[in-house]
């Protein structure tokens, strides 16, 4: 049976409505206020952004959202786990200052930011996937499974190891813990750059199962066999010496995607928002952003989170390509696929075949504009 998938233009040609008021307008027509919201614990996930990129939500659409479940009666916070790689947001110190940085405080969203996975990302539950043919237990950001409403706030875009980051983007890998990250872009195990080790022993003090080991030049080498994957040792490295392999497979990676939002939504009420807007061609995770690769586009609600990125695919691929963007010109400028056309390795499609096989949600959408 076909989902239904709300969407509203970017258009405000009177002074009756503004964009904040459009897409709570959007969100209460798909039905929105008729979640039991009230005395609830509500997360908002979303991405704060990379420091120095500029091609993420800004925080009025949070507040948006914030305004809306408090209207309902509900106790909202924005919400997002640690990164795996080097950057602005791998413990939650330096996570919530980024935040701060690109202007999310609780004065400009209305409601407190916590970050699921905790200080080091290792704050996490083992949450069952029903059906998960990659992934038997996903490892979930406490904070996230903590709340009795779950809400998607996504910035829709391409991706360079996804092929596209949208919804299940946004809550898959998004709510995954540090170690969660880890096992659904590789089998879970790091490895040492080791001219970048010092040899302070950090990470053997915490690896409970003894995999860290050390050479003649007290440099650190995994154990694969007695590593565990819980990426404790990437969080307390002093040096960043300790990484992830980025090397699944893109479909494998969608896959595993699409069973971590399935652990993250089951049995509770959720709803998700998507704005095709600044299109970047890679994630908001770079510390930079390139130009939109299509036109904004408009603001899309449903229940389903599968009908949702199908819905905002269909709208990115009707969109004629941007001159000088990264698909405007050379061989990208004759792919049709505007997905591949930015990252022509990736296997975007997969996350939605397995996402509507594994029963997360429909492919077959219903638009109704309003």
């Amino acid at each position: 049976m076909a989902s239904k998938v709300y969407f509203a233009d970017f258009r405000c040609p009177s002074w009756r409505e503004n964009l904040p008021q459009k897409l709570a307008r959007l969100m209460m027509t798909a039905g929105f206020g008729d979640i039991d919201m009230d005395g609830k614990y509500v997360a908002i996930k979303m991405h704060f952004g990379e420091p120095g990129n500029m091609a993420y939500l800004r925080p009025n659409w949070a507040k948006t959202v914030a305004d809306l479940v408090k209207s309902q009666g509900g106790k909202p916070f924005l919400t997002d786990c640690n990164t795996l790689y080097i950057g602005g947001r791998k413990n939650a110190l330096d996570h919530m200052e980024s935040a701060y940085v690109n202007g999310f405080t609780p004065y400009s969203t209305g409601c407190h930011i916590i970050i699921a996975d905790g200080l080091k990302g290792n704050d996490e539950v083992a949450v069952p996937v029903e059906g998960g043919e990659y992934v038997k237990e996903a490892k979930i950001g406490r904070a996230v499974m903590d709340a009795d409403v779950f809400i998607s706030l996504t910035h829709f875009k391409g991706h360079e190891q996804a092929g596209f980051g949208g919804c299940l983007k946004n809550i898959g890998m998004g709510c995954g813990s540090r170690a969660g990250k880890m096992e659904q872009h590789n089998s879970g195990k790091p490895f040492v750059k080791q001219k970048l080790c010092v040899g302070c022993h950090a990470c053997a003090k915490i690896c409970a199962h003894g995999a860290p080991t050390f050479d003649a030049d007290n440099k650190a080498t995994i154990n694969t066999d007695k590593c565990v994957g819980c990426a404790r040792c990437l969080a307390v490295c002093p040096k960043d010496a300790i990484q992830c392999m980025y090397d699944e497979a893109p479909s494998i990676l969608n896959y595993k995607i699409a069973e971590y939002t399935k652990a993250v939504v089951d049995g509770r009420p959720c709803f998700h928002v998507s704005l095709v807007m600044d299109v970047s061609p890679n994630c908001d995770c770079h510390g930079e952003n390139d130009v939109p690769i299509v036109p904004n586009v408009g603001m899309f609600a449903s229940f389903d989170p599968v009908a949702l990125d199908q819905a905002c695919i269909d709208a990115v691929l009707a969109q004629p390509k941007m001159p000088n963007s990264a698909i405007g010109s050379g061989e990208a400028c004759q792919c049709e696929d505007h997905f591949k056309a930015a990252h022509p390795d990736t296997d975007w499609e997969a996350a939605l075949i397995h996402s509507e096989k594994i029963g997360l949600g429909s492919r077959e959408y219903e638009l109704v504009k309003i």
